[in-house]
């Protein structure tokens, strides 16, 4: 996740590190590395999708979470230096404007293109709990205005560039009301995690017409313990009974965090199963 948002900011060189992705004076060969294999990707979506019409979705991490994920030359986290992370997030907001007119260039059939930015480590980060690189400590808190601020700036370069801002965050503390004051057109969380003081906002978010994804499906194999159809919908209608939702174009059934991990077989399965949860909704 952290690789390949490196791949998409633009101004900012970084290399890796055996402690993880670090910022460099200049583009290192593993940064290079990661735009080839994002342009490599993007060349293979591309060819796929040739003559093909409908809405698309792709994703980043966000800010924040690159933020706590991504170390400044002298070792410590980008999130320790409160100028370092709002250069991280304009570099990043730049470089999804340009990634967004990218996929609109290469897929000229997409009706509506959403840009899902992951924020995992957004919850951690507003509390105080990511740990400093000697692990003794832990940075301080991000205080929400700066949170909005920062994911604002984000969410408006996307949609400058012509695509919807949706978040991502398989945390149980999702802060919806944060999210959604900062701009984000959409929310995606996980059903099996997300606690009740989320499900009024996310059921104002559907009620507003946003977009709304439900994490239902098991990610990876192991995870799956017989999952069918009947199960999954099961597991979304609970769902949309506590938080009072009305499914509709825009309530979507995805799987839950992780498919990249997930063997080909298991990633075509599990979409399988949302799809077919999300047709029984209708």
């Amino acid at each position: 996740m952290t690789g390949r948002a490196l791949a998409v900011v633009e101004g900012l060189a970084c290399d890796l590190q055996p402690t993880g992705w670090r910022l460099t004076d200049a583009p290192g060969v593993d940064q290079r590395r990661a735009r080839s294999l994002l342009a490599r990707d993007l060349d293979c979506v591309e060819e796929l999708t040739q003559g093909w019409s409908g809405p698309a979705k792709t994703q980043v991490a966000g800010p924040w979470t690159l933020a706590a994920t991504t170390e400044l030359p002298r070792g410590e986290k980008v999130l320790s230096d409160p100028g370092a992370r709002r250069d991280l997030a304009q570099a990043l907001a730049e470089g999804v404007r340009a990634h967004v007119a990218d996929l609109r260039r290469r897929l000229p059939g997409v009706t509506e293109l959403l840009l899902q930015v992951d924020e995992p480590a957004l919850p951690v980060v507003l509390a105080g709990g990511v740990p400093t690189a000697s692990g003794f400590g832990r940075h301080r808190t991000v205080h929400p205005p700066e949170a909005s601020e920062v994911l604002g700036w984000v969410f408006s370069a996307i949609e400058a560039a012509g695509a919807v801002p949706i978040v991502h965050s398989c945390h149980p503390d999702v802060p919806v009301g944060l999210l959604r004051g900062a701009g984000a057109r959409g929310l995606s969380v996980d059903v099996g995690v997300l606690a009740p003081a989320a499900y009024d906002g996310l059921a104002e978010a559907a009620e507003a017409g946003e977009w709304v994804l439900l994490g239902a499906v098991p990610a990876l194999a192991a995870a799956e313990n017989g999952e069918t159809e009947r199960s999954v919908t099961e597991r979304v209608l609970r769902m949309l009974d506590m938080t009072g939702i009305e499914p509709g174009e825009r309530t979507l059934v995805t799987p839950t965090c992780g498919l990249a991990g997930a063997d080909p077989a298991h990633a075509r399965r599990a979409l399988s199963l949302a799809r077919a949860a999300a047709g029984a909704l209708r």
